[in-house]
């Protein structure tokens, strides 16, 4: 995949990488790794900077967000370090299982993982990946991960589908995801 790092007045350098998936020109601000512009590869990085110009406000404004994320992140850090991921993995793994006969989910495996920017993931195979930082949660944002996460073993996108099924299960789905995005930057289930 290439890359240019292209300097835009206001902002600094920006990282423009070229992207097969992309089919348009697509800004994203994400913690610990500044601004990045996905460029289609009929698109030039030219006319991508001259967007990335026109979004200098959009760009500034998150760069701001993701700076006082990145921040937090730090001080929570300091609250999420210190844990026995055997300890957690034990915990999630019950909490997985109950959650999974409850509602009928198959899943395949569980990884516990400890990482920066995701509470967890589900892969394409149903392996579910969760962060140990999770047990430092309160239990309804631990078992709202979970259930996001078991969600995925049937309704792999963020599409309507996924959302109805969310709704089923958890009625105040939009209060917990704002809650948990108060703990970390860029920590989100996947």
């Amino acid at each position: 995949m290439s890359h240019h790092l292209l300097w835009i007045d206001g902002i600094g350098k920006i990282r423009f990488e070229r992207s097969r998936k992309a089919k348009r020109i697509n800004i994203s601000v994400r913690p610990f790794k500044g601004v990045r512009v996905a460029v289609p590869y009929r698109v030039s990085y030219d006319k991508a900077k001259i967007f990335a110009n026109s979004r200098k406000k959009w760009i500034l404004k998150n760069m701001n967000k993701i700076s006082e994320m990145e921040r937090n992140y730090k001080f929570l850090s300091l609250y999420f370090n210190n844990i026995d991921q055997q300890q957690a993995g034990k915990i999630l793994a019950q909490k997985l299982e109950k959650w999974a006969k409850k509602h009928g989910f198959i899943y395949n495996r569980l990884f516990i993982r400890n990482q920066k920017t995701r509470w967890g993931s589900c892969s394409p195979k149903n392996n579910i990946s969760l962060n140990m930082k999770l047990v430092r949660l309160p239990e309804r944002l631990m078992d709202y991960v979970i259930l996001h996460e078991l969600v995925h073993t049937r309704v792999k996108n963020h599409g309507l589908r996924f959302y109805i099924e969310m709704d089923r299960l958890v009625s105040n789905r939009k209060s917990l995801d704002k809650e948990l995005k108060g703990y970390g930057p860029g920590l989100t289930p996947r």
